[in-house]
């Protein structure tokens, strides 16, 4: 094929992308309407990420609250690539496979998370099955790069490191802050959602987390005080499950020891994912919200705009001293 012969197959593509986005917003219901910062409060970062070759789950992931956190100078920082190795029914991150880790990414998130002067990060990834180690030594690395070049608080965002326990405390190991591992969805529909994924799987990696001792407080015996990370999940609704089930879900994660829980609707990122089944309410939300805090989360977060990093520094700071020591 001669240079350039498919740009208009490419151009066609994206004016089609761009119709389906359009007429979807036209169906969005009132509440799922946002304003957009001006280009110029987006840009610095832009740039930042540009310059570092940094990925950011925002962008591949296509999030609708991209401008707002931008323009606020914070970002969720996506390592390990931007090809992933699992092929999930609701996410716009490309899948298939990926190319060799790049040593020098920490350092790169590191440096970027400095210059934002962010106080709390979010760190994440692809789901690298591909690896030995899942990409865990990579979580530990970029959490050791930043805490020597800042003081912001870190949270992880991983994968389930196919349940290897080993993956799960060389991230501990180095100390994140919040510890976070998303169900997604009620374990009906994950043939559908997360096929290469296990709620069973996903809800034990948390269990064990959160039976992590941490270092022991004042009048405490060694072992006796809660996890050193503080251990939190999100949910996606809108994608056919029903309230029972989302509550069922909520509970299984309390129980397991889940101290901090995200719940957000679900936004098809183009006409190849799954459908939005349903726009569920601000005032359902907000009953998904008492709900969970009855049953003992110290911190929820629920509405049409969450996302599990969306935020996160408030999520965090809304936990008391206790819980996140």
């Amino acid at each position: 094929m001669r240079r350039g012969a498919g740009r208009p197959r490419v151009a066609a593509f994206l004016l089609i992308g761009q119709w389906i986005m359009a007429s979807q917003a036209r169906r969005f219901p009132p509440w799922l309407r946002k304003r957009i910062p001006p280009e110029s409060q987006v840009q610095r970062v832009r740039e930042l990420l540009a310059r570092l070759q940094l990925h950011t789950v925002c962008q591949s992931a296509h999030c609708p609250n991209l401008c707002e956190c931008f323009a606020r100078g914070t970002a969720t920082f996506m390592i390990l690539g931007n090809v992933c190795t699992r092929n999930c029914g609701f996410c716009a991150v490309e899948d298939g496979t990926p190319g060799p880790l790049d040593p020098e990414e920490p350092a790169r998130v590191a440096e970027a998370v400095a210059s934002l002067g962010v106080k709390h990060v979010v760190v994440t990834s692809v789901t690298r099955d591909d690896l030995p180690d899942g990409g865990s030594g990579h979580f530990a690395a970029t959490i050791s790069a930043i805490r020597a070049a800042c003081a912001a608080s870190v949270e992880v965002l991983t994968p389930d490191f196919q349940g290897r326990w080993d993956c799960v405390e060389r991230v501990l190991a180095a100390r994140p802050d919040v510890f976070n591992h998303n169900v997604e969805t009620v374990p009906r529909l994950y043939p559908r959602v997360r096929p290469q994924a296990r709620y069973e799987r996903s809800l034990a990696l948390l269990g064990r987390v959160a039976r992590v001792p941490g270092p022991p407080r004042a009048g405490e015996r060694s072992g006796d005080g809660r996890g050193e990370a503080v251990t939190k999940s999100g949910l996606m609704v809108g994608l056919g499950e029903s309230h029972d089930e989302v509550a069922e879900v909520m509970k299984d994660l309390r129980e397991v020891g889940c101290q901090a829980l995200t719940v957000g609707q679900y936004l098809s990122p183009s006409g190849e994912h799954l459908p939005v089944e349903r726009f569920v309410t601000p005032e359902e939300f907000d009953t998904y919200r008492d709900e969970a805090e009855a049953m003992g989360f110290a911190a929820v977060a629920a509405g049409p705009f969450v996302r599990s990093s969306y935020r996160a520094d408030a999520l965090l700071g809304g936990l008391s001293p206790s819980v996140r020591s």
